[in-house]
């Protein structure tokens, strides 16, 4: 996959079919904390709503359409220091390097826009392997399993978790 094709920008009303296309598939939203959306309208509602008033939470983009997203949640107060980082790509995108590609370029991003911040965490599902591998090529380090510690879609779920500190980049 050729890099320049690969973009990070704010979601745009404009996205909404490309957003239903990927955001209407149950095997990229399995692992998600929100639910398959299954309309335009709520595709809609989703983008006014949530996606695009978060600074943080941009489309990832190939030739400047949608075809997933990345989040960095960072904390406040005392965890200023540290943010969450989650994502999803389209399934027909999944295995040729754009998450990773994508990734690599957030993770970059964030250490610039967020002033302090030291470490980013990703929660992971033990069965999402996909995800888990994605995490390593960037250069995440799995730092251990969290028993019974995320609650998706209906069931407490082991994860894991991983870290990308600061100090990372320069390796």
């Amino acid at each position: 996959m050729d890099p320049s094709r690969i973009s990070l920008r704010r979601f745009q009303l404009s996205d909404v079919d490309d957003f239903l296309k990927w955001a209407s598939d149950e095997k990229v939203t399995r692992y998600l904390r929100w639910n398959t959306i299954t309309s335009r309208e709520d595709a809609l509602i989703y983008l006014e709503k949530i996606a695009i008033p978060q600074t943080c939470r941009p489309s990832i983009c190939l030739d400047d359409r949608s075809i997933g997203y990345v989040s960095i949640k960072p904390g406040s107060g005392d965890d200023k220091c540290r943010a969450h980082l989650g994502y999803a790509v389209s399934a027909e995108y999944w295995g040729q390097g754009i998450a990773t590609i994508a990734l690599k370029m957030a993770v970059s991003d964030a250490f610039k826009v967020f002033p302090g911040l030291v470490r980013l965490e990703a929660l992971v599902e033990v069965e999402n392997m996909g995800s888990q591998k994605v995490l390593e090529k960037v250069g995440f380090l799995k730092e251990g399993l969290l028993r019974k510690f995320g609650f998706r879609k209906g069931e407490i779920r082991d994860m894991f978790i991983y870290s990308f500190l600061e100090t990372d980049l320069i390796k």
